[in-house]
């Protein structure tokens, strides 16, 4: 059985569970400079390469007064297109 290609084919799938990307969104947020992974079965995303791949997630982390909803929304956003 192969597997889901994006990390939301992954996540729909139950490969991957709430605890574990918001674990990886908190700690990407803490400290995006330091390295964030996301492991998934025997794959593994860098947070910091899904966000600078994903332009609109990139540029909403650039808004300077962005809420921190806002920015967690686009680190998940750029997760969970991400391609694994």
């Amino acid at each position: 059985m192969s597997s889901p290609e994006t990390v939301g084919a992954s996540y729909k799938a139950k490969l991957l569970t709430d605890d574990a990307l918001d674990a990886a969104i908190t700690a990407y947020l803490a400290d995006p400079s330091a390295p964030a992974v996301l492991k998934i079965d025997d794959k593994r995303l860098d947070l910091a390469a899904a966000v600078l791949a994903h332009q609109w997630s990139a540029d909403e982390l650039a808004v300077a007064d962005a809420t921190p909803a806002r920015r967690r929304q686009a680190v998940k956003t750029a997760v969970l297109l991400a391609t694994v």
